[in-house]
């Protein structure tokens, strides 16, 4: 009553050891994709980590250098500018590890934050009474008034390409996982068991434990079994290429390392402007807003929370320098497994599973 292990010969197995073997041809295929996938798969997590500590490490030197300028140049705002300045580069760094946002709503959301300290902290010292309802028509104002100039769209563009292709990486590293997971976990077609029990386990049916299947005949079974896994081929090699395409943007023209940098000099140019245009912004808020209550004599700036001088310039040169080595590092292992999907096939069958140097191995059918 055998249905796979059919011999002329008289026979040691069972219907039930054929259904056996048949489950121990599953667990073993699964082991084998999953010992090739594995170093592949190590060295993507290994780099979606290393590049997000890259990317924090960078978006912190940044923050750092942003908040010392309010510390340095604008310290009457220092302390209730920290909170918007947190804000950005939270939204920053959640946009880069694919939040639903945009590089234009966090830079725009915090020019809306800081419109009401400029006001009243630069342009208007004497302000006391920044009511919620003055603030938020503050806020709302500077959507219509532009009290920055071209300055915020400016940092709009500037960090938008360099962002979105930092983004874009950021996702790609996740997709492969997604493809690497999808192939361990291909199901094996009914066929396909039966042709496995039938090249790895039948000859022991006939008391031929060590005998091993013929290497072309281990090539037809696995690229039957793996037809599916090597049909993702072209779009693999499509995907390095896309890797190796995010990799050099990076590190060219939309270098995000440069682009954190700027972020600094745009908040001080657009904090400027404003300054610049001081008695036109009031008329217009005036009329706008209406006029807040004024004390005379500056304000104290006793509570101003200190924050870290941003001389970190070698921490950044480093963050920069490993983010490059790591690009490339990563690009020139990726471009080596290019054939990953094609080749899967031969891989399985090389080494034991089959016979190598010697005269006799097992067709399928007898020994040959």
């Amino acid at each position: 009553d055998l249905q796979i292990c059919q011999h002329r010969a008289p026979t040691c197995c069972t219907k039930k050891m054929e259904e056996s073997y048949q489950a121990a041809v599953r667990r073993e295929r699964t082991q084998s994709i999953q010992a090739l996938n594995f170093e592949l798969k190590y060295m993507i997590v290994g780099h979606i980590t290393a590049f997000q500590e890259a990317f924090e490490s960078l978006l912190r030197f940044a923050e750092n250098r942003t908040s010392s300028l309010f510390e340095t140049a604008y310290r009457p705002m220092a302390k209730e500018a920290a909170e918007p300045v947190k804000e950005l580069f939270t939204d920053l760094s959640l946009y880069i590890l694919g939040a639903e946002t945009t590089v234009e709503s966090a830079v725009l959301r915090f020019f809306d934050s800081l419109f009401p300290l400029v006001y009243s902290r630069l342009i208007n010292p004497g302000i006391t009474d920044l009511s919620e309802d003055y603030t938020e028509c503050l806020r709302l104002t500077r959507q219509d008034i532009n009290p920055f100039g071209r300055y915020s769209k400016n940092m709009v563009t500037e960090l938008s390409k360099s962002l979105w292709v930092s983004r874009m990486l950021s996702q790609a590293l996740t997709l492969g996982i997604e493809v690497i997971n999808t192939t361990e976990h291909a199901t094996l077609t009914k066929e396909c068991s039966k042709a496995l029990v039938k090249m790895q386990y039948c000859p022991h049916c006939q008391g031929l434990t060590l005998i091993r299947p013929c290497a072309g005949y281990c090539l037809n079974v696995m690229r039957g079994c793996l037809a599916s896994v090597s049909e993702l081929d072209a779009q693999w090699r499509e995907y390095i290429s896309t890797l190796e395409y995010l990799t050099n943007e990076m590190a060219a023209s939309h270098d995000l390392e440069m682009a954190l940098m700027g972020i600094r000099n745009s908040i001080n140019e657009a904090i400027l402007h404003a300054q610049l245009n001081g008695p036109q912004l009031s008329a217009t808020v005036d009329k706008v807003c209406g006029q807040p209550k004024q004390q005379e004599g500056r304000l104290s700036s006793d509570n101003i929370v200190p924050v870290k001088e941003a001389t970190e310039t070698q921490t950044f040169m480093m963050a920069h320098a490993s983010l490059n080595n790591k690009r490339r590092e990563f690009i020139n292992y990726m471009k080596r497994s290019r054939t990953f999907h094609a080749s899967i096939a031969e891989r399985l069958c090389d080494g034991d599973l089959v016979m190598r140097d010697s005269s006799t191995c097992w067709n399928g059918e007898d020994v040959v």
